[in-house]
């Protein structure tokens, strides 16, 4: 958590602070993440609602302001996801957009490497606002899969990682061990290592497996589990 909250006093320097980490971190990219690290920039500034940490944007301003088409609004937004930047706080619905927090800590975590780069004063001020509560004890649920790779780029891949990033127990157990067997149109194929596993995930996961496939590709219309 935070030690403080870019709200109420002070909370514009913490905020200028944060994009600054952010905009020093994209520019160390090459370009493909740089980009992302950029368009994730300018929703934070144009649409997040720092006090009660809540983006609530539909995918076409997105597309509009990115000058992009929504299909990679919905592949950016799912990168976002997967590195745990954006949070899906309400699935959208009914003509109602999905709306998002976002995990400061986490940002601020994944470009410290960058602080020093902006000077000391910074990195040393950035270090206190990251600095963790002492008397917040951390639940240790033993050792989780790391996320998965994500820069061949397909389907699968982000589908993994969005799952990774919402709830890693069930990535580590039954999700990571799933590998892409094939794509034929809309119909995605995937492989377990064994008979049960296939079975199990069948029968409790392939709803959200494929809720995550079709978050990255909206084409993907069938999910196949082969053993």
């Amino acid at each position: 958590m935070l030690a403080n909250k870019p709200v109420g006093r002070n909370a514009s320097a913490l905020k200028y602070d944060i994009l600054t980490a952010m905009g020093t971190y994209a520019l160390s990219l090459e370009k493909g993440p740089q980009r992302l690290v950029l368009r994730f920039m300018t929703l934070m500034t144009a649409r997040y609602n720092w006090q009660r940490d809540e983006l609530a944007v539909g995918q076409r301003e997105i597309a509009r302001m990115w000058s992009v088409d929504e299909r990679t609004v919905k592949r950016e937004m799912a990168k976002l996801r997967a590195l745990g930047w954006l949070i899906v706080k309400r699935q959208g619905a009914r003509g109602r957009v999905t709306e998002y927090g976002f995990d400061l800590e986490r940002i601020l975590e994944d470009t410290k490497a960058s602080w020093p780069a902006v000077g000391p004063d910074f990195e040393h001020r950035m270090k206190g606002a990251n600095e963790p509560e002492r008397n917040v004890v951390p639940l240790m649920t033993g050792t989780a899969a790391p996320a998965p790779d994500v820069s061949d780029g397909t389907e699968w891949s982000l589908a993994k990682a969005v799952l990774h990033q919402e709830d890693g127990a069930t990535y580590t157990a039954w999700i990571q061990a799933l590998t892409r067997e094939s794509r034929a149109g809309g119909r995605l194929v995937l492989k377990a290592p064994s008979r049960f596993h296939a079975n199990y995930v069948i029968s409790h996961l392939r709803d959200r497996l494929l809720a995550a496939c079709r978050d990255v590709d909206d084409d993907i219309e069938v999910l196949t589990i082969l053993s």
